[in-house]
């Protein structure tokens, strides 16, 4: 008996937010030793803010906006195959300022702002687009689909949450100092992975730009098979083939 092989993954224009988590994925273990580094602005940041004040996070958070700044930028290089400008650096800082103090009040604000103009930087490196130009698009790309982007970011928050604690628990031997260890090695080895789809959500968006919301959806259910009668073909086992 063989099963039939799965259909291949859907575009871009269709891409549902369980696509973008398994394509990102499936980039980073494609280019795991070059992404890696990017697990360094959330690890340092990590081991500097534990267990301080929310002001004090915020600051330390802001200090940090270089690393932050070039992490995404050099993710958006990698994955789109475009080349850091300027301009791409520039709004980066932009739109990363802000997200210390909504993080502050609350995660979800800081993923909100990000799926609305965050897609300004890879923007600017892939069309090559001046400061205001860049910022403009950014917004357009962001609502082009914007529950597909924040559901998309909110997603790989979540899964990169669980799973970085998840390892630190595996990796954590008694005492502090141990513990400090696992979250740090736990933050570099996932947290590429948010960097990267964020990358990874310019593309969809720029499919998406200009498209039916009801367009979308009905060539997503056209992938599956009708919800009432499952094996509407005629056999109850037509999945499998002999």
């Amino acid at each position: 008996m063989r099963t039939r092989e799965l259909p291949p993954p859907l575009p871009p224009a269709e891409r549902t937010v369980g696509q973008v988590i398994a394509e990102t994925i499936r980039a980073y273990g494609e280019r795991f030793w070059r992404v890696l580094p990017l697990g360094i602005p959330l690890a340092v940041v990590d081991q500097l803010s534990v267990r301080q004040s929310p002001g004090l996070q915020m600051l330390v958070w802001w200090a940090a906006t270089p690393l932050f700044v070039a992490a995404y930028v050099y993710a958006c290089s990698v994955l789109l195959d475009a080349r850091p400008n300027r301009t791409a650096v520039m709004l980066a800082v932009l739109i990363y300022l802000p997200f210390p103090a909504l993080r502050a009040l609350f995660i979800l604000p800081g993923i909100a702002w990000f799926a609305l103009v965050g897609l300004a930087v890879p923007a600017a490196m892939v069309e090559r687009l001046r400061f205001r130009d860049a910022l403009v698009r950014g917004r357009q790309l962001g609502v082009a689909d914007y529950v597909h982007a924040l559901g998309s970011l909110a997603a790989l928050v979540v899964v990169v949450g669980i799973a970085a604690s998840t390892l630190s628990a595996l990796l954590h031997s008694q005492g502090d100092n141990g513990q400090r260890v696992a979250v740090a090695i736990s933050d570099l080895v996932l947290s590429p992975l948010l960097f990267l789809g964020a990358a990874l959500l310019y593309l969809d968006q720029s499919a998406r730009v200009g498209s039916d919301p009801s367009d979308r959806r009905r060539r997503r259910d056209a992938h599956f098979h009708p919800p009432v009668d499952a094996d509407s073909a005629g056999r109850h086992d037509a999945q499998v083939e002999p």
